[in-house]
């Protein structure tokens, strides 16, 4: 049924076209942009806050990434964020590197506070920590030592606390509304040697969830698993075709295998294990 649903999205995003606005890491504000292009959504990025309330006021879904975090940025996301709420707009909020530094971890705490989150996604050691367990961020990585929490548990812990849609990434993804479960089995080693395809990740759900915002089915869960499941197919196709060539050609070939993402492509290829 999951599968249905996220063809449904992919659909909407190609005929409607949402406009999603990011408040994003400038490592990969590119990356981001070009993967939203790719999956037939639009992109816009606006982070300065005398315009950033009236950006996310015209735009389908508002995705907000701390990866880059300073002081200028948080005012404008919690503006947005309060925009979007008020408005009815879903919100994706990729906590990078929670856990790691005193500002972020109060920054992670002010938009969760503050903001009503429709999905929110993260590694594991991020999701860990937002869960309100013993976690050992490293970085913008998961720590090994992290692992002994299952993902699944964590999921659905953080959705049942903040009343969202919560994904952890991984080897295998985990994705969780507080009572239904999916598992994503999809994806490639090599993305994690990219700089940006968790970015690229959260940008994505944004994109189907500006699809769900748009036809009024307001299905956040389908939107989490088709986001995070269209990174992971991207990452095969990008590997069978330019993996032996290095990163760099893999990089680019993320960008090309998702804008010729197709439902035929989702029913040959999803991995996805509802429970």
């Amino acid at each position: 049924m999951v599968k249905e649903n996220i063809k449904q999205l992919l659909e909407d995003i190609r005929k409607h076209i949402p406009l999603v606005h990011n408040i994003t890491n400038y490592v990969t504000v590119n990356d981001c942009a070009n993967a939203v292009l790719a999956v037939g959504a639009s992109p816009i990025m606006a982070d300065d806050i005398l315009e950033a309330a009236d950006i996310t006021s015209i735009s389908q879904s508002l995705v907000i990434n701390i990866g880059t975090l300073n002081q200028r940025t948080v005012e404008s996301m919690l503006a947005s964020g309060r925009k979007a709420n008020e408005l009815g707009i879903p919100v994706v909020f990729d906590p990078v590197g929670a856990g790691a530094s005193g500002f972020r971890n109060e920054t992670v705490k002010r938009i969760l506070s503050n903001v009503k989150i429709a999905i929110l996604r993260g590694n594991l050691s991020e999701m860990s920590y937002i869960a309100g367990l013993q976690a050992n961020t490293r970085g913008v990585d998961s720590a090994e030592e992290d692992r002994k929490h299952d993902g699944s548990s964590v999921a659905k812990r953080v959705a049942e606390i903040y009343d969202c849609v919560a994904a952890v990434t991984g080897a295998v993804d985990v994705v969780s509304d507080g009572t239904r479960v999916t598992r994503i089995s999809n994806g490639h080693k090599m993305l994690s040697k990219v700089t940006g395809t968790g970015c690229m990740t959260t940008a994505l759900t944004g994109s189907y969830a500006g699809a769900a915002y748009i036809n009024g089915s307001k299905d956040y869960y389908s939107a989490a698993i088709g986001g995070i499941m269209t990174m992971g197919i991207a990452g095969e196709m990008a590997y069978e075709t330019a993996g032996h060539m290095g990163t760099g050609s893999f990089h680019v070939n993320i960008i090309d295998a998702i804008s010729i993402f197709s439902n035929e492509i989702i029913d040959e290829r999803a991995e996805l294990n509802e429970e």
